[in-house]
C-alpha cells in the first residue's frame, strides 16, 4: 500500500506544513483621524493560519476583527487578510508614554510574525500661525525676508507662498528656506506687492495676515546743466533735476538744492558805492537790538515770578519744613471696569476700586477684648497696667512736631553725613539715594512716634508699618518712603536676575527703632509654581546691590513672607529694597498687565489713536501710565487684563484686528508691532507702548469697535475689546482716577492697626514666655501660618510682638479678626504633655 495513498499523505503534508514563517504581504501604515471619521487598519500575510491586531500592547478582541482569506493560485499557499476600524474616542482615551499604535502578529504551523508598529494620530491645524509675514519696505536691490511660523499641527502642514493672492512663481530669484521663510536676495520693483503664507494639511488650510511689500527707490540728482549769464544783479544760476533715477514707491526725494546761485563777479558788484555783501537794510541792527533787549528783560522777570511762586507754594504745603508733594498726582489709578462681553453705555463713568486703600477704621475700644480672648480661658495674663488709648493716641497726625522729632536740625548726638544723618558709635546703612532717576518718584511722608502707625505710597502697593513701641517715648521721627523704577541691567553682572519690583527706600538712615518695620512690596512674578530663585537685595553705598536673602532660605537679619502678588518684609536698617528673582527654568513667568488707551487725533479731525501698554503686573507701573494717560486726555477703553509671559525667549506681538475696512482705514504696516523678549523680560524702563493710527472716512462715522491681540509667540495670548465714540460730544468722562479714594497716605496711633493695643500686649505678655503647657509664640506662629524661619523670630526681644506686626500687613485690606480669633481658639484645645500622659495614664487604669 506504498501506492497513491503514501503520496498523498506526503502532499498533504507538504501543502500543510511547507515554507518559513509568515511573511507580510501588507503591513498597517501610519494613519491620522480627521474630525471623528475612523480608520482603517489592515494586515495581509502568507502562509497564515490565523492573523489577530495588539494594539497598545493589549490583544484587540476577536470581534472587532475583519478577515478574509483566499489562495493563492500560483503557489497554493493561503493568504489571510485582516482589518480593524480605530476611533477617535479610542485614542483620546489612550494615555501612554507615546503615540497610539497597533501591530499585527501573524501565525503558521512553524510559528509567529510580528509586522511594523503603525501609529495612528488625531490629526489637526491649530487656527494662528506662531508667526505672521510682517509687512515691509525695502530699497531696490536690498533683500526681501518674510517670516513665516505656520500653526501648530498634525501632520505638519505644508506651507506655500501667493503674492497678489497668486501661487508665488520663483523666477530663479526667490528662495523658499526649509523654515518656511521667503527671501528675495535682490528686489525688483515688481516684487512690490501683498504676500500671504499658506498653511495647509489633511484637516484645514490656514492663511496668514497679509504683509505688504513695497520696494522703493531713492531719487538721484542728474547733471548739472551749465551757469546761466551773469544778471544785472551780479549773480548767475544753474539747476538740475532729481532724475537719476527718479524717486519711486515713495523713495526718498533728493537732498540738496535744484537750483544753485552764485556770484559772478567775485563780489566786486557794487550798490550806492558799497560792496554788495556788505549792505543791509535800514534798521535791521536797531531792530536787533531792541528785540534781544525786550526778551532778555522779559527772562529776567519770568524767572523772578517763578521763584516767589515756588517759595510760596513750599511754605503752604510743609508744616515741617521740608517738601511734601502734592499727594493729589499720586492718588489712584483706577480704570474703567467693562463688561466685554456687552456693548458699554459711553455716557456713563465708572471706577475700579484699589486694594492699598485705607478702609475707614472702627473705634476698637468699643470691641469687647474679652472676645478676642475668650477662647484662652486658661492662659494666665501677666498683670499688664494698661491704659485706654488717650488722644494723643487717636490722633491721624501730628499738628506740630515733637521737640525731639528727628531728623530736624542736628541733635545732639547726631552728626551730618553727607545728605544723611548717621549716630555715632553704630554702624549704619547710609545709602547715596540718587533723585534723579529715570522713572518718575512717588513718595510719601509723615511723623510717627511711640505709637508707631501706617505710611502708604498711594495705589502702589507699597506700605510701611511702624509697630506701636518701636520709637523711644517723648521721640517722633520724620519717616519717608520713595519707589522708582531700575532698569534690569543694573541688578547684576549676571544676565539671569530681573528685577521683580520697583526699588524703595525708606528713612531717614538715622532712624533708630527697638523693633523691626515691616514692609509690603508688590511684585510681578508668577509663584504659584517653584521656577524661581527670588531674593531680596539692598543697594550699596557705591550703588551696587548686594543680597540680604533668598525669600526661601532661613536668616536672623531679615524675614520674608511670600504671597503672590506682593512680598511682606520685616527690616531693622533704613536704605533702598527691591526684589529681584533668577529664573530657574524656561516656565519661570512674570506677569504682564495690558492696556488700552484711546484719544482723538488732535492734527486730524477725522483720526484717532489707539496707544496699548505692557507693564509689569505692578499697582506702581500701571499708576505712571494713567498719570501719563490722564495728562494727554486719553481714556482707558477696556478692562485692563492679565498675561503670563514666559522666560523661553520668544517676542511679544500686538495686533489690531477686525477694523470695519468700510468705515476706517489704519496706517500701511503697523497692524502687527513686536517686541522682543528682552524689551518685555529685562528692562523696567518706560513702559513698553505701541500706537496704532487709525483714519475714518466719513465725519458720521461715529463708533470704533476692534479687537486688540497681544501674545507671546509660544505662549498665552490675551484680547482687549475696544468699542468706543469718537465723537466729542458723545464722549463720556471716563474717571480711572477718582478724587476721594486712595488719598489717605498715613496713620497713627490704634487707628493704624487691626488689633487694638491691650489686645496686643495681652497675647504677646501670654505667648513671649514658654509655659508647661506649651503654648508659646513658636505655637502661635504656627496657627497664624507664619512658621517658617522661625530662627529669626527666636532673636527679638517680643517674638509675638513681630508675629503679630507680620499678621497686621498681611491682613492691612481686610480689617478682618477672625483668623486671629480662630488661631486662638485652636490653641486653647491645645493640651500639654503633661495633660496627654495623664489621660493616657488614666485610660490604662480602667478594668476591661
Amino acid at each position: 500500500k506504498r501506492g497513491g495513498r503514501g503520496k498523498l499523505v506526503f502532499r498533504l503534508f507538504f501543502c500543510g506544513c511547507s515554507g518559513t514563517l509568515p511573511h507580510f504581504l501588507e503591513e498597517p501604515v501610519d494613519a491620522y483621524i480627521v474630525k471623528s471619521n475612523p480608520i482603517k487598519l489592515r494586515c495581509q500575510a502568507r502562509p497564515a493560519l490565523q492573523i489577530f491586531f495588539k494594539c497598545n500592547g493589549e490583544w484587540v478582541h476577536q470581534s472587532q476583527h475583519m478577515s478574509q482569506e483566499h489562495t493563492d493560485m500560483g503557489t497554493g499557499l493561503k493568504i489571510r487578510e485582516v482589518m480593524i476600524n480605530v476611533s477617535r474616542q479610542q485614542v483620546e482615551d489612550f494615555h501612554g508614554p507615546e503615540d497610539y499604535w497597533c501591530l499585527c502578529v501573524a501565525w503558521s504551523h512553524l510559528g509567529t510574525s510580528k509586522s511594523r508598529k503603525a501609529t495612528v494620530r488625531i490629526a489637526y491645524l491649530r487656527k494662528n500661525f506662531e508667526q505672521d509675514p510682517q509687512g515691509t519696505e525695502v530699497p531696490l536691490n536690498g533683500m526681501i525676508v518674510l517670516h513665516c511660523r505656520p500653526p501648530e499641527g498634525v501632520p505638519v502642514a505644508e506651507v506655500e507662498w501667493l503674492k497678489n493672492e497668486e501661487p508665488l512663481s520663483s523666477e530663479g530669484v526667490v528662495e523658499t528656506r526649509g523654515d518656511h521663510n521667503l527671501i528675495i536676495s535682490e528686489a525688483r520693483l515688481s516684487d512690490s506687492g501683498n504676500y500671504t503664507c499658506v498653511a495647509n494639511n489633511i484637516v484645514a488650510k490656514r492663511r496668514s495676515a497679509t504683509a505688504t511689500v513695497v520696494v522703493y527707490v531713492d531719487g538721484g540728482w542728474g547733471e548739472w546743466s551749465e551757469w546761466s549769464v551773469c544778471s544785472s544783479d551780479c549773480e548767475r544760476q544753474r539747476s538740475r533735476e532729481c532724475t537719476a533715477p527718479e524717486p519711486k514707491h515713495g523713495g526718498r526725494l533728493c537732498d540738496g538744492v535744484a537750483v544753485a546761485t552764485d556770484n559772478c563777479t567775485g563780489g566786486l558788484c557794487t550798490q550806492n558805492r558799497k560792496l554788495i555783501h556788505d549792505v543791509k537794510p535800514q534798521g535791521v541792527e536797531n531792530s536787533s537790538d531792541v528785540a534781544l533787549y525786550s526778551g532778555l528783560a522779559a527772562g529776567v522777570v519770568t524767572v523772578v515770578l517763578l521763584i516767589i511762586a515756588v517759595t510760596l507754594y513750599r511754605r503752604s504745603q510743609s508744616e515741617y519744613g521740608v517738601d511734601v508733594i502734592d499727594s493729589s498726582a499720586l492718588t489712584g489709578a483706577n480704570p474703567l471696569l467693562i463688561n466685554s462681553s456687552m456693548q458699554p453705555d459711553l455716557t456713563v463713568s465708572r471706577t475700579y476700586t484699589s486694594p492699598m486703600c485705607f478702609q475707614d477704621s472702627i473705634d476698637k475700644e468699643l470691641m469687647a477684648e474679652r472676645s478676642l480672648l475668650d477662647p484662652l480661658p486658661d492662659l494666665k495674663v501677666k498683670d499688664l497696667s494698661i491704659a485706654s488709648p488717650g488722644v494723643a493716641e487717636r490722633a491721624e497726625y501730628h499738628v506740630m512736631s515733637h521737640p525731639q522729632t528727628f531728623p530736624r536740625g542736628l541733635a545732639p548726638d547726631y552728626r551730618a553725613v553727607g545728605t544723611t544723618l548717621g549716630r555715632r558709635g553704630k554702624n549704619l546703612f547710609t545709602p547715596q539715594v540718587s533723585l534723579t532717576p529715570s522713572r518718575p518718584l512717588h513718595k510719601a511722608t509723615a511723623v510717627f512716634g511711640h505709637a508707631g502707625g501706617r505710611l502708604v505710597v498711594p495705589n502702589t502697593g507699597i506700605s510701611l508699618l511702624v509697630p506701636h513701641g518701636g520709637i523711644a517715648e517723648d521721640t517722633t521721627w520724620e519717616m519717608y518712603m520713595i519707589i522708582n523704577q531700575e532698569d534690569s541691567s543694573t541688578v547684576s553682572e549676571e544676565e539671569a536676575e530681573i528685577f521683580l519690583s520697583p526699588a524703595v527706600t525708606y528713612g531717614p538712615p538715622g532712624l533708630d527703632l527697638s523693633c523691626p518695620i515691616a514692609m509690603t512690596i508688590a511684585h510681578c512674578a508668577e509663584v504659584a509654581a517653584d521656577n524661581w530663585t527670588i531674593r531680596l537685595k539692598r543697594q550699596t553705598q557705591d550703588n551696587k546691590w548686594e543680597e540680604v536673602m533668598s525669600v526661601d532660605e532661613e536668616s536672623t537679619s531679615c524675614y520674608c513672607l511670600l504671597e503672590a502678588q506682593r512680598c511682606h518684609v520685616l527690616l531693622e536698617h533704613p536704605g533702598r529694597y527691591t526684589l529681584v528673582g533668577e529664573p530657574l527654568n524656561q516656565e519661570a513667568a512674570k506677569r504682564l498687565r495690558l492696556a488700552v488707551f484711546g484719544s482723538p487725533d488732535t492734527s486730524n479731525s477725522l483720526g484717532f489713536t489707539l496707544r496699548v501698554y505692557c507693564v509689569d503686573d505692578t499697582p506702581d507701573a500701571f499708576q505712571e501710565v494713567a498719570v501719563g494717560e490722564r495728562s494727554r486726555g486719553g481714556r482707558l477703553l477696556e478692562e485692563p487684563k492679565m498675561m503670563l509671559f514666559r522666560g523661553n525667549t520668544f517676542s511679544l506681538q500686538v495686533s489690531i484686528q477686525d477694523v470695519p475696512q468700510l468705515l476706517w482705514s489704519i496706517k500701511p504696516f503697523t497692524t502687527c508691532q513686536e517686541f522682543s523678549f528682552s524689551q518685555v523680560w529685562a528692562s523696567n524702563q518706560r513702559p513698553l507702548q505701541c500706537a496704532f493710527s487709525l483714519e475714518r472716512y466719513s465725519h458720521s462715522s461715529s463708533q470704533l469697535s476692534c479687537k486688540i491681540s497681544i501674545r507671546q509667540v509660544k505662549g498665552e495670548e490675551q484680547i482687549l475689546q475696544v468699542y468706543t465714540s469718537v465723537v466729542e460730544s458723545e464722549k463720556g468722562v471716563v474717571p480711572f482716577f477718582t478724587q476721594s479714594d486712595c488719598t489717605i497716605i498715613s496713620q497713627t496711633g490704634s487707628r493704624a492697626f487691626k488689633i487694638p493695643l491691650s489686645i496686643r500686649q495681652r497675647i504677646s505678655a501670654t505667648f513671649d514666655t514658654a509655659n508647661a503647657k506649651g503654648k508659646d509664640w513658636q505655637l502661635l506662629a504656627q496657627k497664624l501660618h507664619i512658621d517658617r524661619n522661625l530662627c529669626y523670630f527666636a532673636c527679638q526681644e517680643s517674638p509675638s510682638s513681630v508675629i503679630l506686626s507680620l499678621w497686621e500687613v498681611q491682613h492691612q485690606d481686610s480689617g478682618d479678626l477672625d483668623s486671629l480669633a480662630s488661631a486662638l481658639e485652636e490653641i486653647s484645645k491645645v493640651q500639654s504633655p503633661r495633660q496627654t500622659f495623664e489621660k493616657g495614664f488614666k485610660y490604662s487604669q480602667t478594668p476591661l
